[in-house]
Parts: structure tokens; C-alpha cells; sequence
């Protein structure tokens, strides 16, 4: 049965230790697309009918299965025993889909360290999502975004999780969010103790994102690299990083999120040949180009100049100072973008009041921009 103590969402027992907060509340799933909403331009995650109908054709007793093998085999690779380490989490779990971690999270044929290493994931997950709308309100001062966020979120959640009071409770804040947002955008709501946002917001205020180390996911990727380099030498091949190598066979890292990926480019302690670090940047620019283009692409099909601007602020944002730094993101690419959404703004207002101007002294004719260039 599906039984978890928890409340996600709303209720959150926290306890400060060092750089890392422990907690209780969760969120939501990986397994997402990035659209663009025509409301805020701002980039948000969701998942689409096909994957969503995906991810419920599974019985729970297969999520639950498929959650112990794909833990395993995780722990196995990173020689670990435990998916925590000093209460922190220890272990990447992103190729886990959110049924599946919401299994390990309340079903009670995993360990108390397991649960507890899904719950700081989905929490994980779920602050992860707010990052870019959230800095995107904090550049416009329009909320509307960062709840449509939330709700995108919330929906795409599997059916067990979305049965849960706390799910419910924490859905129909939201919804009560959005409702007072259409009268004022640009003021906060107050949508009641269970909103998620109110409560993400007050942490990341006061302890900073959830992000595992980057020590700990350097010590995962060496040792499943290692693994990874015994397996294929036991089949008498050589392991490289050219897909094409005639003798060799590939070691491919596109699986690897992009936090593990920097982990290996930034090398911190040393433990990575120039090979492996290489390789890992390379597909570390390939998934920050993907968003990029996506941002872009979204962007080209809005009518509010600022999209592109709102799109490179939340990819921006999304990341960590260390994801950006190994992927070759810069302050100024966010300084450039909050210049050109405020430029862009200011030019949409003059065009509008112009507009305005045009259309009370010419009453019945329409508005274009070649009337004004004459």
C-alpha cells in the first residue's frame, strides 16, 4: 500500500545541518519537456498526455519493482551501501522517474534511508522547477508564472502521489494562488499554509537551494566509470569516448545529469583523466545548447518580445554556480538577458502607448508600425 507520513508539499520539518537542509516535503517528476507560457514568457517543465499515459499504464507493483532494480543498480555502481551520506543526499537519482521515486519514498520494502534519500529528492526536484520562474518574477515582479509552474508540477505527478490529502491540499493552494494572481500578478498570494510556493519561496530565502555535493556525485561518477571500464575489458574491448571507434566500445554519458557532468569537468580533487573530463563537457554544452535552442524556439512562437530574455533567465537560474561555471555560462549571459527584457519591456510600453495615442486621434483606424515610421 501506498502510506506515506510525510506531508509534501505543505508541511515541512527541517533541520539545518552545515551547508544542506534535511526535510520532509517533496516534489515532482524529471521526466518533462520545456514549454513556454504566452501569460509570463517564462520557460516551464510538464509532461506531455503521452507521457503521462506512459508512466500510468504501470501497475504500482511494477513502479515498485522497477524502483528496487534501478536503486540497486545505482548504489552498485557508485559503490555505495546507502543513498545517503550525513543525512545529505549522496546518490543522483534523476534517471528515476516520479512514480518511482514516490514508491521509494512511502512504500515500506525500502529502507528508512531510502525513503529519506527520495523525499530530499523530490524536494529536490521541485525547487529545481521553481528556480527559473521564481527569478523570472523576481526580474518582472509577475508571480503568475511561478504558480503556473507550480501547477504544471503538481499535475504531471503520478496517480498514487496525486491521491494523497497532501497532494490535494497542496494543489487547491496553488489553484487559490492563481485565482488571486488574476486580479494582482505582481503581488504575492495568500493562498494558506499549504501552498508550495509561499514555503519554497521562505527556504531557498533562508538556506539556499537543495543541491547534493559535488564531492559525492565526483566519487559516484569515478566509481561507476571504473565500473563501466571492467565491464568492457572483460569483453576484451578498450573503452572510449568515440561513438564510431573501431576497436573500442563507447562509454556514453548522455544518462548522466548535468550536475554529475560538471562534477567531472570541474575535477575538483583531481580524479578524472583529460579524456573523461573532455567527454563530459562536451556533452555538458550539448544538454545547455538543447535548452538554449529550446528557449529560443519557444520563444519564436510567442507574441511577447521578451520571451527569448524571460527563457535565458530561467535556464540561467535553474542551474547551480557550478553547473553554470562548468558549461561555460557567465553572469554576463544573465546580465544580458535582464538588460535586454527590461529594453524590450520599456519599448513594448512606448509602442503601446503609442498605439493608444494613434487609435484616440484616429478613431477607427488601426495601429502599425508603418503609420509611425511614415
Amino acid at each position: 500500500m501506498v502510506a506515506v507520513t510525510a506531508t509534501y508539499y505543505s508541511a515541512y520539518s527541517t533541520t539545518t545541518s552545515g551547508q544542506a537542509t534535511t526535510t520532509t516535503a517533496a516534489t515532482t517528476s524529471t521526466t518533462s519537456a520545456t514549454t513556454s507560457s504566452t501569460t509570463s514568457a517564462a520557460t516551464s517543465i510538464t509532461l506531455s498526455d503521452a507521457a503521462k499515459a506512459a508512466l500510468a499504464e504501470r501497475s504500482y507493483a511494477s513502479v515498485v519493482t522497477d524502483a528496487r532494480s534501478k536503486l540497486t543498480k545505482l548504489l552498485e555502481d557508485a559503490g555505495r551501501k546507502s543513498p545517503l551520506q550525513n543525512g545529505e543526499l549522496a546518490l543522483d537519482l534523476s534517471s528515476l522517474d516520479s512514480r518511482e521515486i514516490y514508491a521509494i519514498a512511502s512504500d515500506k520494502t525500502f529502507s528508512a534511508d531510502e525513503s529519506e534519500a527520495a523525499m530530499l529528492e523530490m524536494q529536490r526536484r521541485f525547487e529545481a522547477a521553481l528556480a527559473g520562474p521564481h527569478s523570472i518574477a523576481q526580474v518582472t515582479g509577475n508571480y503568475t508564472g511561478l504558480y503556473n509552474a507550480a501547477a504544471a508540477f503538481l499535475d504531471a505527478l503520478g496517480p498514487e502521489e496525486k491521491a494523497s490529502e497532501d497532494w490535494k491540499a497542496s494543489r487547491d493552494a496553488v489553484t487559490e494562488g492563481l485565482k488571486q494572481l488574476q486580479t494582482d500578478p505582481k503581488k504575492l498570494p495568500s493562498a494558506g499554509e499549504d501552498d508550495p510556493v509561499a514555503i519554497y519561496i521562505k527556504l531557498v530565502e533562508t538556506r539556499g537551494s537543495l543541491d547534493q555535493s559535488m564531492a559525492t556525485l565526483a566519487t559516484n561518477a569515478r566509481a561507476a566509470l571504473d565500473k563501466r571500464y571492467e565491464e568492457i575489458h572483460a569483453t576484451g574491448r578498450i573503452p572510449s569516448f568515440k561513438p564510431t571507434s573501431p576497436n573500442g566500445t563507447h562509454v556514453d554519458l548522455s544518462g548522466l545529469s548535468s550536475r554529475s557532468l560538471s562534477a567531472i569537468v570541474l575535477d575538483e580533487e583531481g580524479q578524472f583523466t583529460s579524456q573523461e573530463v573532455a567527454a563530459a563537457k562536451s556533452q555538458l554544452r550539448t544538454k545547455s545548447s538543447s535548452v538554449l535552442m529550446a528557449g529560443l524556439k519557444s520563444a519564436s512562437q510567442s507574441s511577447d518580445p521578451t520571451a527569448f530574455s524571460q527563457n535565458v533567465i530561467s535556464a540561467f537560474s535553474s542551474l547551480s554556480a557550478e553547473e553554470r561555471q562548468a558549461a561555460g555560462w557567465s553572469d554576463q549571459l544573465y546580465e544580458a538577458a535582464v538588460a535586454n527584457y527590461s529594453t524590450s519591456n520599456k519599448l513594448l510600453e512606448m509602442f503601446n502607448q503609442l498605439s493608444a495615442g494613434s487609435s484616440s486621434s484616429n478613431s477607427g483606424s488601426s495601429f502599425s508600425f508603418a503609420s509611425l515610421l511614415g
